[in-house]
């Protein structure tokens, strides 16, 4: 059974590692519901209960999914969705966060997932159009109104969390991190630290990249996201990164673990306040990544895996439309 890990000061305690749910429904191929609820049922009976989803993921269809198997068990999962992007004709166009458009996605959210609160509530990306005091002002507004439990926010830069935690307490951040990706470690994580934030790492195993499975884009078929957003995967950049996967691997072939166990393993020991989330449908995954709570790593091994990224990765993790996104 996992162990809990609080996220923030206000009270929020989740399992050490979540699941997330946006493979389920987009960007990995196709959906497949039957092996998803499966994949759910399987990771509360490991006591995986921290379930993170948002309502851009098919759109709708993620929250749906979640919100039928939740029927009668609610009490048993923390749940997270996320607010932040326009949508018209069940397509992404923007971002829009103002107080009207949250309110509307909170309570779109509320229904489809048959539930009276979210228990951690996400600006999914920061709107350059919306004041962040206005965006928290709102939130705190639903947490007022016992709509909302908690508070966070997703791929925000420093000015903004500052400014959001002035007007409501940020229980979480989440944004990318892994072994090949440390965007945040110079200024985001001594931030959020030093402001009692917690860190919820998307992507923790670099889209497959981490666990040696991963192709190049080329070869992923358009249903896949990673065909075509994910310039790491690209060309010569997927030859240039293999070195990061290889250290990695050499570990886990060591220490008789997986690469997956060995990246979430890494992601755990850097501190209480790290839950990451990585994503499967299948329960194969699951079990296997819910492993790294049993691999202790060493400090030499930590070691290994911090220097593996070596002088950098080749690409960047988007791409140069969805980078602009990121509040950084």
């Amino acid at each position: 059974m996992l162990k809990r890990r609080k996220l923030g000061s206000q009270g929020l305690e989740v399992s050490e590692i979540g699941l997330g749910c946006m493979g389920m429904s987009f960007a990995y191929g196709t959906p497949d519901d039957a092996e998803s609820l499966k994949t759910v049922d399987l990771a509360l009976e490991r006591g995986c209960n921290f379930l993170d989803t948002a309502e851009i993921y098919g759109p709708y269809h993620n929250e749906e999914l979640l919100g039928g198997f939740l029927k009668g068990r609610r009490d048993k999962v923390t749940l997270a969705t996320k607010f932040g992007f326009a949508i018209e004709d069940g397509k992404r166009v923007g971002l829009d966060s103002h107080p009207a458009r949250i309110r509307k996605a909170v309570e779109g959210s509320l229904k489809r997932l048959g539930t009276d609160h979210i228990d951690l509530l996400y600006q999914h990306r920061v709107d350059p159009d919306v004041p962040m005091e206005d965006v928290a002002g709102t939130v705190k507004e639903l947490i007022d109104e016992g709509k909302v439990l908690y508070f966070g926010l997703s791929e925000a830069g420093a000015e903004a969390i500052e400014r959001a935690q002035s007007e409501q307490a940020i229980s979480a951040l989440q944004s990318e991190y892994s072994v090949w990706e440390r965007n945040l470690e110079d200024e985001i994580i001594p931030l959020i630290r030093s402001l009692g934030i917690g860190l919820v790492p998307f992507s923790p195993l670099g889209r497959g990249f981490l666990t040696g499975t991963a192709k190049r884009a080329e070869e992923y078929p358009e249903s896949d996201y990673r065909s075509f957003s994910d310039p790491r995967l690209q060309g010569e950049n997927f030859d240039a990164n293999m070195h990061i996967a290889g250290v990695v691997k050499s570990i886990a072939e060591a220490k008789g673990h997986s690469p997956a166990q060995v990246a979430l393993a890494w992601l755990l020991a850097k501190g209480d306040d790290v839950v990451p989330i990585p994503g499967t449908k299948r329960r194969k995954y699951l079990e296997d990544n819910l492993g790294a709570a049993e691999v202790s790593l060493a400090a030499e091994e930590m070691a290994q895996l911090d220097g593996a990224i070596g002088e950098g990765v080749a690409g960047e993790r988007y791409t140069r439309e969805n980078l602009a996104t990121v509040n950084r």
